[in-house]
């Protein structure tokens, strides 16, 4: 039990000696992988402080994911690596592209000593559910993706309220909690808009919606758009059986039906931004270049990215809309 040290003389705080006694260990090689930690009560009983004194700094070494904790059995260390600060929990909806550059951008940003773990739920409300169950109180901060759940306040609830971040949607149940978010409806009507000149020399837009997986602003913005200008339209959930006409013109919002329609209209041998068009959501280097460019309307992912990791570094809890823009290419 001497593995513990607590000087009631000192300035710091008696949890953070407990932590520091458990880091110089593992650093001596006095504790390993694997290796049981004193409990809870014993070191209160030897040190006279209060347990949750103790709980504070085995909590605090619990989230950097230095130890773990195991119901009925104690605690035990799980990682030597004492140099980890904080650990952030990171859940998006999927991987892709452009959620690569958010990651990358939001890893870059960070300060060194910051571990971050990723994890996704493919739009299932269960695995939204379970990954945020199992890990309470493993994490300094909590970084969630709820894409078009509705009611996710109901898991999120049980996190810690200072440490949560909202990202990329959210919600009215969500409002409490500081985020950086786009306005789908808002960036959709503007930029449609924006690019209404070039959208009339068509006869009709068609947009490919998922209701499951895409955000229900763009639907929004997109059906105002259409009834505010007299547009003739029409949404639809997939291209099976779709077969392009000239004078239409699509707006697409995944990558995979991006090149499928690209296809159809190939083997249709239809012009692309003379008798047929297309609109794409989220850009990418793909779209910079793909059949002489196709125009999108995307947030800036880096700047989301750098903008998450300045507000954990600096316990900003703001709410932030991150910028939106049409760029305008061939394709239409």
């Amino acid at each position: 039990m001497g593995l513990i040290k607590i000087s009631k003389n000192s300035s710091v705080p008696r949890y953070k000696q407990i932590v520091k006694s458990v880091e110089q260990g593992i650093a001596k090689g006095d504790l390993n992988k694997g290796d049981k930690l004193p409990s809870l009560n014993s070191i209160k009983t030897i040190n006279a402080i209060s347990r949750d004194t103790v709980l504070m700094a085995y909590n605090d070494l619990k989230a950097r994911g230095i130890v773990q904790s195991i119901v009925g059995k104690g605690y035990y260390v799980l990682n030597e690596n004492v140099t980890i600060s904080q650990k952030i929990f990171l859940l998006f909806d999927e991987l892709n592209s452009f959620k690569e550059d958010l990651y990358n951008s939001f890893i870059n940003n960070l300060s060194h000593g910051i571990q971050v773990d990723i994890f996704f739920h493919h739009f299932n409300i269960n695995v939204f559910e379970k990954l945020i169950t199992d890990c309470i109180g493993n994490y300094n901060y909590y970084v969630i993706m709820p894409a078009n759940f509705e009611n996710t306040n109901a898991f999120i609830k049980h996190l810690p309220e200072e440490k949560v971040y909202i990202l990329d949607q959210t919600h009215s149940d969500l409002k409490q909690y500081p985020s950086i978010f786009q306005s789908f409806k808002n960036n959709t009507y503007q930029s449609l808009t924006e690019g209404i000149d070039l959208i009339k020399k068509y006869t009709k837009i068609v947009l490919l919606f998922q209701p499951k997986k895409q955000p229900k602003g763009i639907i929004e913005g997109f059906l105002s758009f259409c009834s505010d200008n007299n547009i003739e339209n029409e949404v639809i959930a997939n291209l099976e059986n779709r077969l392009p006409k000239k004078g239409e013109v699509y707006f697409v919002l995944d990558d995979k039906n991006l090149m499928r329609i690209i296809k159809k209209f190939n083997s249709k041998k239809l012009i692309l931004g003379k008798e047929i068009g297309i609109i794409s959501y989220n850009e990418t280097i793909l779209k910079e270049v793909v059949v002489e460019g196709i125009t999108t309307i995307s947030t800036n992912f880096n700047i989301m990215g750098k903008r998450l990791a300045q507000m954990i570094l600096n316990n900003d809890k703001s709410q932030e809309e991150n910028p939106c823009k049409l760029t305008i290419r061939k394709s239409l």
